[in-house]
């Protein structure tokens, strides 16, 4: 999966907290949606988690849920320990270390998958990847949330992320924002069906799909 290190832009503190500035400003927007499409309880996977901010931010929005944190990058992980100790955040468990590329997933079925800002930051088959682990994973009717920029068919792309889309480019060509289209294809091809579309600030979108 793709390099994360272009998320950060502060050191790491002495005890490997990382910040991503983009955390701070759509995690309330994320909350919104998250508030109607998780279970009341359960296990929520969060796959490329990166700083760990996000996790704990949901778990503390969400005190009955158990969210599971991941990244393929050891980094990460150690910032996500960091994160969680600080906050003292009990319902957000310790870091697993998982890759949307790796062939098997060592982890317990979840209640619900979330993933933010990984899909354009990836190759192509990182989404593969992750539509086909949580397809042997979730349970009918489970939903996979998905949060980042994407382009719409019929519809302009702002010129912020066609700008974005060049700075993928320029970093990795396997890079890039993707098309609603061909995520909802992905999505068919590996038993989900898409139930919402959701505008986010910033030129974001959220994409809900349940698992067939």
């Amino acid at each position: 999966m793709a390099d994360s290190k272009p998320w950060f832009v502060d050191d790491p503190t002495p005890d490997d907290q990382k910040h991503a500035p983009a955390t701070m400003r759509n995690r309330d927007a994320i909350v919104d949606v998250l508030r109607r499409i998780l279970p009341d309880r359960g296990t929520v996977l969060e796959i490329a988690s990166g700083t760990g901010e996000h996790a704990v931010f949901f778990g503390q929005k969400f005190p009955d849920i158990s969210f599971q944190p991941s990244d393929p990058d050891p980094e990460c992980c150690r910032s996500i320990a960091a994160w969680t100790k600080r906050a003292e955040a009990r319902n957000v468990l310790s870091p697993m270390q998982l890759d949307a590329l790796a062939t098997d997933w060592d982890i317990e079925h979840p209640d619900a998958l979330i993933c933010i800002n990984m899909i354009h930051i990836s190759p192509w088959e990182a989404s593969i990847g992750l539509f086909e682990k949580a397809a042997k994973l979730l349970a009918p009717g489970a939903p996979l949330f998905l949060y980042g920029p994407y382009f719409q068919e019929g519809i302009e792309p702002a010129q912020g992320n066609l700008d974005f889309e060049r700075s993928l480019k320029s970093r990795n060509l396997q890079w890039g924002i993707r098309d609603v289209a061909d995520i909802d294809t992905l999505a068919d091809e590996t038993g989900f069906a898409r139930e919402s579309l959701i505008e986010m600030p910033a030129n974001n979108i959220s994409l809900v799909y349940r698992k067939i």
